[in-house]
C-alpha cells in the first residue's frame, strides 16, 4: 500500500477516533460496562500508567490507543526540548511538560488536523505554558535539526510503511547526544492476510507492525547508537480492541474470541531507546 494513502487513511481513521461518541462499546464483554475514557484509563494502567499520571492530565487528552509509556522510561530532565512523533490528543505531551518543567519545551507533531485542534483545545483546559502542537508528517518533521534532547513516541511509527525515513528525520531533529524513547508494536508472527492487506489493518496499528530485528536496523541505519530494549510485553488485547478501527475489522470479519486472541498474541508492545552520537 502506497504511504499517501496510509497517511490519508491514517488521517481519516484518527479524525474518527476524536469523533467518537460516549457510547458503550460493541465489543468486547469487558467492556459493556463502560464508555471510553473509563476504558483508555484502564489501558492506561495496564499499559505502564499510574493512576496520578492519569488522572493529572485533561480527561480527553487519553484516547487508550499507546502501547506503552515512553516518558516513564526516559529519564526527562529539567529544562530539555521534547518532542513528540504522532502526538494525538496530547497525553504523553502533557506528561513531559511537567518533566522539564517551565525552563523546558515540549513539541507535539501529528498529521491529523483534528488531532492538533484537540491537543490544543487539551493545552489550553489545562493552562499548559510550554507545550505546542504541530500538524505534520513524522517522515518530513517540520522542526528544525539538532534542536531536540529527547525524541518520544506512543505507538505510532508503525503506522509509516517509510519507518527508515521516521528515524532519519528524528535523527536530524536530535542535539548531538540526544534521545529517542519509542514505545511501540513489533511482529512475532504472521498475521492474517485479512489483517495485512486492509486499510483498517494499517490504520490499527497492526499490519504496518515489522520485526523486532527490522526495527532496530531502521533505527541503527539512521545513525542511532546504543539501541536498548527497555521493555517487551505481549500486546494487551483490551487496547486493540479499544480502537474502533480494530473494531471494524473484527465485525466485518466476524470474528470470534479465539481469532481476537491469535491476532494480539501475533504482536508485541516494545519500548526502546537509543542515542544520536557526538558530532
Amino acid at each position: 500500500m502506497e504511504n499517501e494513502n496510509i497517511q490519508q487513511s491514517v488521517i481519516e481513521g484518527y479524525a474518527a477516533i476524536v469523533k467518537r461518541s460516549t457510547k458503550k462499546s460493541i465489543l468486547p464483554k469487558m467492556f459493556q460496562c463502560c464508555d471510553h475514557r473509563e476504558i483508555a484509563s484502564h489501558i492506561g494502567k495496564k499499559i505502564g500508567y499510574s493512576e496520578e499520571e492519569l488522572k493529572n492530565v485533561p480527561n480527553d487528552a487519553n484516547l487508550g490507543i499507546g502501547c506503552g509509556n515512553p516518558t516513564a522510561l526516559a529519564s526527562i530532565k529539567e529544562g530539555e526540548t521534547i518532542l513528540d512523533l504522532g502526538s494525538g490528543a496530547g497525553f504523553d505531551c502533557f506528561l513531559a511538560s511537567k518533566e522539564t518543567g517551565e525552563n523546558g519545551k515540549v513539541i507535539g507533531v501529528d498529521i491529523t488536523p483534528e488531532m492538533v485542534a484537540q491537543a490544543q483545545k487539551n493545552a489550553r483546559k489545562g493552562n499548559y505554558k510550554n507545550v505546542e502542537f504541530r500538524r505534520g508528517e513524522i517522515e518530513n518533521l517540520p522542526v528544525d535539526s539538532d534542536s531536540i534532547d529527547l525524541v518520544i513516541s506512543n505507538c505510532v511509527i508503525n503506522l509509516s510503511n517509510q519507518k527508515k525515513q521516521v528515524f532519519k528525520e528524528a535523527f536530524r531533529v536530535a542535539k548531538p547526544q540526544g534521545r529517542i524513547m519509542i514505545s511501540d508494536i513489533i511482529l512475532l508472527n504472521d498475521l492474517p492476510e485479512y489483517v495485512k492487506n486492509s486499510v483498517e489493518g494499517h490504520i490499527a496499528c497492526l499490519a504496518g507492525a515489522v520485526s523486532k530485528e527490522d526495527y532496530i536496523t531502521a533505527i541503527a541505519q539512521a545513525g542511532f547508537t546504543e539501541i536498548k530494549i527497555d521493555k517487551q510485553a505481549i500486546f494487551p488485547i483490551e487496547l486493540m480492541l479499544n480502537d474502533p478501527i480494530a473494531q471494524k475489522i473484527v465485525i466485518e470479519n466476524n470474528l470470534t474470541e479465539n481469532d481476537i486472541e491469535e491476532i494480539a498474541n501475533s504482536i508485541a508492545s516494545i519500548s526502546i531507546s537509543a542515542i544520536k552520537p557526538k558530532a
